[in-house]
């Protein structure tokens, strides 16, 4: 009997354990992330994020516990596992010597797939990188890079992408291009599972948010649920300052304001009961 994908979880984790020599890194992980969905798994360094991904990845065996993705054992089945997935690493990994458009007709081509050049050309207008597609990929900004990986790992559609800290190391204005990109993901149906250690992105991109914390989920909900675990805010008067990223994007993002004549920024003021500056680039 054939089992309808669309009512199973995507990630089904239970139980997963793993140790390296005396280091216990997970002690017990319980995780469904739902088809669709974006999950960000938060946690700080040497949680075991990484080391979760890699199981489900089918880089590294469990010691202990079960996990499916796209309803595939990972031990038993490691094969359909991989060609269910994509994994994205903390690191971009393009070829530099090569344009846009060759990174991508090259995995194309690894994966046998017809029309690389078609497929390369799709993904580079989905990714807003058409113009940058005949420059080399060692030109790009970190935020076209990182998006440049990001489209590279969709090459055959995987209907399960994960993304291992992929704003790591980048400045404010490329976190916003690949937050874009993850939106963009989900949109189109894609699972993913995003792991981080930065509070805003989570809170920026998840559906869920599963707090991993000494090797174990000790926590899992929506960002209104986990809210909800702490008592009501006492509600203060406070006078809204513009932060460090609203300034720096209102000086150099393209979304900054201009004077309209030589293109120089205009300088944000705030008043008494007005929106402060740089809000609406949130």
């Amino acid at each position: 009997m054939s089992v309808d994908l669309s009512l199973e979880p995507a990630l089904r984790v239970r139980g997963i354990e793993k140790s390296f020599g005396d280091l216990r890194v997970l002690r017990g992980v319980d995780l469904d992330v739902a088809p669709g969905s974006i999950v960000s798994l938060l946690g700080s360094n040497g949680a075991g994020k990484t080391t979760l991904v890699r199981i489900l990845s089918t880089l590294v065996a469990p010691d202990a516990g079960t996990a499916s993705v796209h309803g595939h054992d990972v031990v038993d089945q490691p094969g359909r596992v991989r060609e269910s997935i994509s994994l994205t690493g903390q690191f971009a990994a393009v070829d530099e010597v090569l344009t846009g458009r060759e990174n991508l007709v090259l995995v194309a081509r690894l994966r046998h797939l017809r029309d690389p050049e078609r497929v390369a050309d799709d993904l580079l207008a989905r990714f807003s990188l058409t113009d940058a597609g005949a420059r080399r990929a060692g030109t790009y900004s970190g935020g076209m890079r990182r998006r440049l990986d990001i489209a590279m790992s969709l090459v055959g559609n995987p209907p399960v992408v994960f993304l291992d800290e992929p704003t790591t190391g980048l400045d404010p204005q490329s976190r916003i291009e690949v937050w874009a990109t993850v939106r963009e993901l989900a949109r189109g149906g894609t699972t993913v599972l995003l792991t981080t250690q930065y509070l805003d992105e989570a809170e920026q991109l998840a559906d869920r948010i599963a707090i991993l914390h000494r090797g174990t989920i000790v926590q899992d909900g929506t960002l209104a649920e986990l809210k909800a675990l702490l008592p009501p805010a006492t509600v203060e008067y406070v006078e809204k300052q513009p932060s460090l990223e609203d300034v720096f994007l209102a000086l150099v993002g393209d979304a900054g304001d201009t004077d309209g004549t030589d293109g120089t920024p205009v300088t944000p003021t705030t008043t008494e009961g007005a929106q402060p500056a740089g809000e609406e680039l949130r």
